[in-house]
């Protein structure tokens, strides 16, 4: 399953000036979005920038992947893996 992985921005800028810690990283499947502090990509991985076709959510650049993805959500503490 193709997963697209980005960082955003908007939740950056509300975490900065409102001293939030939410988690910045979105994993994107076609049939959900995990966020989280710490992404890693267990395999093979392709970094895109698409400035003149972003994605649905806005991302201008991202990373995709078959590969399994591990998201680690700190807060509040968990792991998730996406197949």
């Amino acid at each position: 399953m193709k997963k697209y992985i980005h960082i955003n921005q908007h939740i950056i800028r509300r975490n900065k000036s409102n001293g939030y810690n939410e988690p910045v990283i979105t994993v994107k499947t076609y049939k959900s979005n995990d966020y989280g502090h710490e992404v890693t990509v267990n395999g093979p991985c392709k970094i895109v920038y698409s400035p003149d076709k972003p994605l649905s959510c806005g991302a201008r650049v991202w990373i995709e992947t078959e590969a399994s993805v591990t998201v680690e959500n700190k807060s509040p503490a968990a792991t998730k893996e996406v197949a």
